[in-house]
């Protein structure tokens, strides 16, 4: 009932317009909140320069919080006109005939933009975002508590961080019992934990896919689809699409195969760590909050660079290292993307507009200052403005350095169905509930069960 209160509400509200202005919504899940105060800033100063199209920006929770809430917009036609998103979503929109084609979109700006960042706005041959953030996984470590262990070298091996966060583990108040541990493991099966744990498969030299390409129609799923479309109840197209169950006979997707030596060596390496007692594990699903970093509880913790703008804030010493090597340097390309979904030409024209001007010099570059996130536009990267920051805060560079190690997750309509099954095989390795092999094994034969 929220839900259908909640669509309700939001066509309603995109419906009423002032004279001769056009009101859009944008749905993000920038986070920390801090973040949110620059988009915010960012946003009246396009309504300012823009007093015939005023964007509402409406925080609507984290990814794995706003996938449902999108999804039954879209089904119950009430989506909002824009969306920040990780790219990893695309297809999924797409099969729903959600999104607007931005083929046609070649602003001068268009040229300024990161053509690495490309992919992650193409799905099928078309372009459906334009990239609004970009980001990669990195580790915070708090200078402080290394000192005071006695390390002087960073960490760049799997071996050596091992070692390191053992050192870094202390009983500081006698009790027999650390307190104190060296490294912070996301616990939960959810895409945070998927994504900071990515970076220790690529670096073990997992993929998860083989280099063949091959065609994959979901017979079983395609089946499911039309069986259930034949009932008239709302509520199963919306379970559908939740469950990424939409009709994608024509995606090709790679052959999947995540009992692949890397991805079982970087589960044996989190499961060293917390069996040698100088990992915990954070609350269920919220490996993204800072509060035993910043307390010195945890010496390390996975983040991205969107973090430095609130540890900047608490005046806390922290650094960044890159993720440690086994077979080769590695990291998980983050970052959300802006979508516009299908709406009336006026209005879709008026979110163009706000599309160039998140691409413009001067929105990524006080974006970057402001949240930490890298640019998207290169000019931003070499504005004065932010050479100047990079010279104050050089954490950026470390990441700016490892981006070009980093691989992106696949944007394909099923994307999600692995990233809930690496979760679960993350999840019962650091729970001790199976081994890194036997949990992936069992997350493939599910898998299987989908896509073969």
């Amino acid at each position: 009932m929220g839900m259908v209160c909640l669509s309700l509400c939001l066509s309603s509200c995109q419906s009423t317009q002032a004279s001769g202005v056009i009101h859009l919504t944008l749905w993000q899940g920038v986070n920390p909140p801090p973040n949110r105060d620059v988009l915010q800033k960012l946003v009246d100063r396009f309504n300012q320069q823009n007093p015939k199209i005023q964007v509402e920006s409406l925080y609507v929770g984290q990814g794995d919080q706003q996938m449902p809430k999108i999804l039954a917009a879209v089904v119950g036609n009430a989506a909002p006109d824009m969306l920040w998103f990780a790219p990893m979503i695309t297809g999924q929109l797409v099969e729903l005939n959600a999104l607007r084609s931005l083929d046609d979109f070649d602003p001068p700006v268009k040229s300024e933009l990161d053509p690495t960042l490309k992919e992650t706005t193409n799905y099928e041959g078309k372009t459906w975002s334009i990239p609004f953030s970009t980001n990669n996984v990195g580790i915070y470590y708090r200078p402080s508590l290394f000192k005071a262990a006695g390390i002087k070298d960073l960490p760049k091996t799997w071996t050596e961080f091992r070692s390191v966060a053992k050192q870094l583990t202390r009983d500081t108040n006698g009790d027999g019992k650390a307190d104190r541990f060296g490294m912070l493991l996301p616990l939960g099966k959810g895409e945070w934990t998927v994504f900071t744990w990515l970076p220790f498969m690529f670096s073990g030299g997992g993929e998860l896919a083989t280099p063949q390409i091959a065609e994959v129609v979901l017979k079983k799923l395609n089946e499911t689809t039309k069986q259930q479309s034949s009932n008239s109840s709302s509520n199963i197209g919306q379970q559908m699409m939740m469950d990424g169950r939409a009709d994608v006979s024509s995606v090709h997707l790679r052959q999947l195969n995540i009992v692949n030596s890397g991805a079982i060596a970087a589960l044996n390496f989190w499961r060293d760590l917390m069996q040698d007692g100088s990992a915990i594990l954070s609350q269920p699903e919220r490996g993204y909050e800072l509060d035993s970093f910043l307390a010195g509880k945890v010496a390390m913790q996975l983040s991205g660079p969107w973090t430095l703008g609130q540890l900047q804030a608490t005046k806390v010493d922290f650094g960044v290292l890159p993720i440690p090597s086994e077979k080769q340097p590695a990291t998980v390309i983050g970052g959300e993307n802006l979508f516009l979904f299908k709406s009336k030409p006026e209005r879709e024209q008026a979110a163009l507009k706000f599309a160039e001007f998140v691409m413009s010099e001067a929105f990524q570059t006080e974006w970057a200052i402001g949240t930490g996130y890298l640019p998207t536009n290169l000019k931003s990267r070499e504005s004065q403005a932010y050479k100047e920051f990079r010279a104050k805060q050089p954490a950026v560079d470390v990441f700016l350095n490892q981006a070009k190690f980093g691989k992106s997750r696949p944007i394909f309509p099923g994307y999600n169905r692995i990233s809930d099954n690496l979760g679960r095989a993350i999840e019962a390795t650091l729970l001790d509930r199976a081994t890194p092999e036997a949990a992936l094994k069992s997350s493939q034969q599910r898998l299987d069960l989908i896509f073969k």
